[in-house]
């Protein structure tokens, strides 16, 4: 009964089956015994898994069903919703890391016992790991304690209160304001053990999630699962790359207690160095995302975490914590953030923020969570280094010592990824310094071309130096393009602009004459090798008529492999995607880390961009081998004994047949890679062909070359001219 519960769309047959959509179409329309519509819409059914791989099976179009994808399917097609189907696995592969002889007993007889027992068994689990199941707390007095019983009482000391009127930054000295909560303040543990009667229709998928994870492991079942579930769902998560996540965990350095007050999916914490007795914090207004870190973070460390649900600036979980460090990636451009309510609250010690600044109240309150001497890092949009409604609580930060840097980061480093964000490295502050000075950081120069971010070790290496220099001297010397440390007495002007690209001074005028020098000479090399390459005059001849055969078929007699991308990986390998193809460029991007197989390419594989539209076939070579292929693309690995992979790769890229093996729906055309055309030729005559797409080939990547050694060549030469470091003659 349960396993009729899990749906799945004609998408998921595609995937179980490893055929394309229109194929699912084609078997629906010429069997009649194919399993009927079980939900869904009209124009997206939905089907019972049980009967499509029953169905499946007895075609013979599948032996089994790969253990990944039928509980991923059980999964997303749960009739409660793929996220109460996540927290339930999860909390089954925490039972199973934790206590592994207890799931084996649990899990004994029939779905109903297991659905019986179990909320028991995660009770035993959840506690320890969690906490006991906590109450909502109701503040609706105001409370009077000053900011100095704050700081002595410790760790847990109870919140900064005081009555004072709020202070704001032009005055210079500051009375942290009256707690005022005229309303209930309402935050709940992120994950509570589910009731029997929820369990019942998630045994199936736990049944498998276990079957996972003594394939895989706990940790590693739970991470594929939910990196496929964030993959599925991009649009309804803003994540925080791993490697940006890694970085501000190294700003802020080692630290027992963490706080994440909009923890997300987790990245942050998770790239928390682990150390004893360490306790993570996290909280969330969205109860999927505050359970799902739990779990996630449960799994991947030893550390006791505190997690809870609930509008952190409305509705603090820890008012009484006094963190190592906090991390954040706040959500940008807030305006219902609590500005109305919030007037009195303590945590404004620097002025209260603008309506239009949600982001400095974020700054504020991971100040306020902070040990005296404790580091935030926040990740900002640009425009709070700027806007003008911000100026008087910048100033009160630089002022006091509590705003450590300023990191400019390149574009592409985080969503939205085609501006670039901010690093704000923050400290609570023990004491005045005497002579402060702010660290002014750009690592733009670091950007890259594609789609995979910037270059992360640069970007590392570029930004920890500049920042462990200048921690230790209170002062860093100043480096052209990239970093300097300022007075701040120079940035407390009317705008207190901290903007790094207007304070730091460009790269050396030698630098930079020698650059255009050394671009201008690559640009020439470039255009000769172009000229070089050029195809020789046309030879004009008479239409050949060829006997035909399809790449489907060929796939059948075993003269090429077809292999369709991934979703999964390691996270150290890198991945060529559709854009790298399109563009002609090196692997850029990442898949979420799993232990999912990858495709790996080999050299003499084509590879062909399934969306698009475009006429597109690339030859892997030995720069570009060892690669994971991506989403969207299609591997073929020719037998050389049989075939050309030049010859391959020429005649897919052909117009008309990229056209006839198209299908086009209202937003996108998509590539059925198996109705492309070629000749049936002999090797020799592949090889004839294969020696002209060659040619053909490397005049292209000349082409490209030049212009974009063209395009830096004249940007560089406006900049020079601009900034006099190029003279006119």
């Amino acid at each position: 009964m349960q396993d009729n519960a899990t749906e799945v769309t004609a998408a998921g047959i595609a995937r179980l089956a490893g055929v394309g959509r229109a194929a699912v179409s084609n078997w629906r329309r010429r069997h009649a015994d194919f399993p009927k519509p079980v939900g869904g819409t009209e124009t997206s059914p939905s089907f019972a898994l049980a009967e499509v791989e029953a169905w499946l099976r007895k075609q013979g179009k599948l032996a089994e069903v790969p253990l990944r994808e039928r509980v991923w399917q059980q999964l997303a097609g749960h009739p409660e919703g793929p996220v109460t189907a996540l927290t339930h696995a999860g909390c089954v592969l925490l039972l199973i890391h934790d206590r592994p002889t207890v799931w084996l007993e649990v899990s004994a007889g029939s779905d109903e016992r297991l659905a019986a027992m179990l909320p028991a068994a995660l009770e035993e689990v959840l506690t320890p790991r969690f906490g006991p199941p906590a109450r909502a707390v109701n503040t609706r007095s105001a409370v009077n304690t000053s900011r100095s019983v704050h700081a002595a009482s410790g760790a847990d000391g109870p919140a900064a209160v005081n009555t004072a009127p709020l202070a704001h930054a032009a005055s210079g000295v500051h009375t942290p304001p009256a707690v005022n909560t005229p309303h209930p303040v309402n935050t709940r543990p992120a994950v509570h053990a589910p009731t029997g009667p929820a369990l019942l229709p998630s045994t199936p998928l736990l049944r498998g999630a276990a079957e996972l994870a003594a394939e895989l492991g706990a940790r590693q079942a739970f991470e594929f699962l939910l990196g496929r579930h964030l993959d599925a769902n991009p649009r309804q998560y803003t994540l925080t790359p791993a490697e940006l996540a890694g970085l501000m965990a190294d700003l802020a350095g080692p630290a027992r207690t963490v706080l994440d007050p909009a923890c997300g999916t987790g990245a942050l914490l998770r790239a928390v160095t682990p150390r004893p007795d360490q306790e993570l914090y996290a909280q969330d207004s969205a109860p999927d995302l505050a359970a799902l870190t739990a779990l996630r973070l449960a799994l991947h460390t030893r550390a006791t975490v505190h997690g809870a649900v609930g509008d952190t600036l409305r509705a603090d979980a820890h008012p009484r914590l006094h963190a190592d460090a906090v991390l954040c990636h706040p959500p940008f451009n807030e305006r219902n953030w609590g500005h109305d309510e919030l007037a009195y609250d303590p945590r404004w010690e620097y002025g209260f923020p603008a309506r239009n600044e949600s982001e400095l109240a974020w700054v504020q309150h991971a100040l306020a969570r902070l040990k005296d001497g404790g580091a935030a890092v926040l990740l900002m949009p640009p425009a709070a280094a700027s806007r003008r409604s911000g100026r008087r609580i910048r100033a009160d930060l630089l002022r006091r010592g509590a705003l450590r840097a300023v990191i400019a980061l390149p574009v592409g480093a985080a969503p939205p990824y085609n501006i670039p964000l901010h690093l704000w490295v923050l400290r609570r502050p023990e004491k005045a310094p005497a002579q402060p000075e702010v660290l002014l950081a750009d690592a733009g120069q670091f950007a890259t071309e594609g789609r995979g971010g910037p270059d992360w070790r640069a970007v590392r290496e570029a930004v920890l130096d500049a920042w462990q220099a200048y921690d230790r001297a209170g002062h860093f010397d100043e480096r052209p393009g990239l970093a300097r440390s300022l007075p701040v007495i120079e940035l407390l002007d009317d705008d207190v602009d901290l903007a790094p690209a207007r304070h730091l001074p460009p790269a050396t005028a030698a630098d930079g004459t020698d650059q255009l020098t050394a671009v201008r000479e690559r640009l020439g090399e470039t255009l000769r090798l172009t000229a070089d390459l050029t195809p020789p005059p046309i030879d004009p001849a008479q239409p050949t008529r060829w006997p035909l055969t399809t790449v489907g078929e060929l796939a059948r007699g075993g003269a090429l492999v077809m292999r369709a991308g991934g979703n999964g990986g390691h996270a150290r390998v890198p991945v060529l995607t559709d854009h790298d193809v399109l563009a002609g460029t090196d692997p850029s991007g990442t898949l979420p880390e799993s232990d999912e197989e990858a495709v790996l390419t080999e050299p003499g594989d084509v590879v062909v961009p399934v969306l698009g539209g475009g006429s597109v076939a690339r030859v892997i070579d030995d720069a570009t081998g060892g690669a994971a292929l991506g989403r969207n693309l299609v591997l073929l690995r020719p037998d050389p004994t049989a075939l050309d992979p030049w010859f391959l790769a020429g005649f897919l890229r052909g117009t008309a047949n990229n056209r006839q093996a198209s299908s086009y729906a209202s937003t996108a055309t998509r590539l059925d890679v198996r109705r492309l055309q070629l000749p049936r030729l002999p090797l020799d005559e592949q090889r004839r062909y294969g020696a002209r797409f060659r040619a053909l080939e490397e005049f292209e990547r000349a082409l490209r070359r030049a212009g974009r050694l063209g395009e830096q060549l004249v940007r560089g030469m406006y900049d020079g001219l601009t900034d006099g470091t190029v003279a006119p003659d």
